[in-house]
């Protein structure tokens, strides 16, 4: 007879916040370092300069929203 070792119990729900976080960092360096590249190889470095003033703001409302609903939910006590 095999005697097969008792697995540890898995934390799902450390899992998935560690999943919503590698999302969320995928999400910003996606919009910041992807999307001003692009800007910068279709418009110049002066046309970067400013649209990164308006990506990093839209980076922030991700990263607020993202917040908000992270502490509604351990508010809620999920």
């Amino acid at each position: 007879m095999s005697a097969e070792q008792p697995r540890p119990p898995t934390d799902y729900r450390r899992e998935r916040r560690r999943t919503e976080r590698q999302l969320l960092l995928l999400v910003l360096g996606t919009l910041l370092i992807f999307g001003g590249f692009l800007i910068y190889l279709i418009y110049g470095g002066t046309a970067l300069i400013t649209g990164l003033l308006c990506l990093v703001p839209g980076a922030g409302v991700i990263l607020f929203l993202w917040g908000l609903l992270s502490l509604i939910e351990r508010w809620v006590g999920e």
